[in-house]
């Protein structure tokens, strides 16, 4: 069975930093662009990076820009989100998020993973 499995999450005190991975099993995650994506409390789930297949291709929300580094690893099938400089209203479920530039292809999604932002 095809999964995206999220992990790094945890508790950081503003100014700090953290490393989110997104593991993909049953599927070659080259194959796939991936986006990550945070939801706070009460809050729309909202697009914070994506890469592309080749990793060549990067773009990020204006909110993170500079402080967050999105990269992939595709030998070990898994997608990196470094987050530095952390800031309280950085405070979300941390999802990632799969697809491919195929309609009608399935697309993925992992469980999410908590960051609290916090002092």
């Amino acid at each position: 069975q095809a999964q995206l499995v999220e992990s790094g999450g945890g508790v950081v005190q503003p100014g700090g930093s953290l490393t989110l991975s997104c593991a993909a099993s049953g599927l070659t995650l080259r194959d796939y662009a991936v986006m990550w994506y945070r939801q706070a409390p009460g809050q729309e789930r909202d697009l914070v990076a994506t890469i592309s297949r080749a990793g060549n291709i990067i773009n990020y929300a204006d909110s993170v820009k500079g402080r967050f580094t999105t990269s992939r690893d595709n030998a070990k099938n898994t997608v990196f989100l470094q987050m530095n400089s952390l800031k309280p209203e950085a405070t979300a479920v941390y999802y990632c998020h799969a697809e491919r530039p195929v309609p009608g292809t399935p697309t993925y999604w992992g469980q999410g993973t908590q960051v609290t932002v916090s002092s």
